[in-house]
């Protein structure tokens, strides 16, 4: 359990994020694409060539939209009144909201903020919002909302109801139901031995996804893959099989992180249709267990979907 003394509540809910910047090319969108799977299986994919390569003389690639979730300030470690061990951390949900298509390159400044604080006993759980903007023109691009799971921090409250504070509707990140009936539509695609690796490129460097000896100290056999990354994976298979390959049409996009994923096995995305809404599951093949679900909210399907 945390200091209590040192969790303040209070302290976390009055601080002031700085804003911050990102830059991107376009060749750090392509490593992007690479690193979530695109044109691995076939580097001719007409859906997907897009994204890596100025396909038939278009001027610039395409942008996933998970790309978005990039641009989020993750850095809790200088966060006021917060005190837990960054080995407990986990990222337990991301919502992403899309404004508009990405620029191929661009400068992005972002806006952060608290969008909630619970105490749950044994975890606290954190929720920092980001909002972000084209540098140059200053149009909101998206939204991200990530929670965390801080394990060991809970326990703070200073009264007999548990803490709770939230600043946003919680009808847009609430929990699917993953329907009992037969999945819409399935796909398979396999990641790589070194997926890990090239989705690292992306700036995530944490020595989880890398170092074998870190891997085994947090409990795995082998360095694990990013939960991003099979995000990444899970919305190119949505883009793939309902959209008719075009990553425009997407207009939500909101994730449950539910188990690990080692690099090299193989991830099968289940959809079902409730509208203009993609109720996904990403299982692993070979251990049969669930990794990931969650919802896309497109702005129209296609009529041959």
């Amino acid at each position: 359990m945390a200091d209590t003394a040192e969790f303040d509540p209070d302290l976390i809910r009055s601080y002031k994020f700085p804003e911050t910047t990102y830059t991107y090319t376009e060749r750090d969108v392509v490593l992007y694409a690479l690193g979530v799977g695109a044109c691995a299986r076939d580097a001719l994919d007409v859906d997907e060539l897009k994204y890596v390569y100025h396909e038939g003389g278009q001027q610039f690639v395409q942008v996933l939209p998970t790309f978005a979730a990039l641009f989020s300030n993750g850095n809790l470690i200088n966060l006021p009144g917060l005190q837990f061990d960054p080995r407990l951390l986990l990222h337990g949900q991301q919502y992403i909201e899309l404004h508009k298509p990405f620029p191929s390159s661009a400068c992005i400044y972002n806006k952060v903020s608290l969008a909630g604080l619970h105490d749950k006993g044994k975890a606290a759980i954190l929720e920092i919002e980001t909002k972000s903007y084209e540098k140059e023109s200053g149009e909101l691009l998206c939204m991200n909302r990530i929670t965390f799971f801080l394990r060991g921090a809970g326990g703070f409250s200073k009264s007999s109801e548990p803490y709770s504070y939230s600043n946003y509707s919680t009808d847009k990140v609430s929990a699917v139901k993953i329907p009992e009936s037969q999945p819409f539509m399935v796909f398979e695609d396999c990641t790589q031995p070194s997926q890990a690796l090239l989705y690292r490129l992306a700036g995530d460097y944490n020595p989880l996804h890398s170092d074998p000896i870190v891997a085994k100290i947090a409990g795995f056999s082998r360095p694990i893959l990013h939960g991003l990354c099979a995000l990444g994976f899970a919305v190119r298979a949505i883009i793939k099989c309902l959209c008719r390959g075009d990553p425009n049409l997407v207009k939500n996009i909101s994730a449950r992180f539910l188990l690990h994923v080692y690099p090299g096995e193989t991830l099968i995305t289940e959809m079902w249709l409730e509208g203009l809404r993609v109720i996904y599951q990403v299982k692993v093949k070979e251990r049969n267990q669930a990794v990931l679900s969650g919802y896309v909210d497109v702005h129209r399907l296609p009529s041959a979907s």
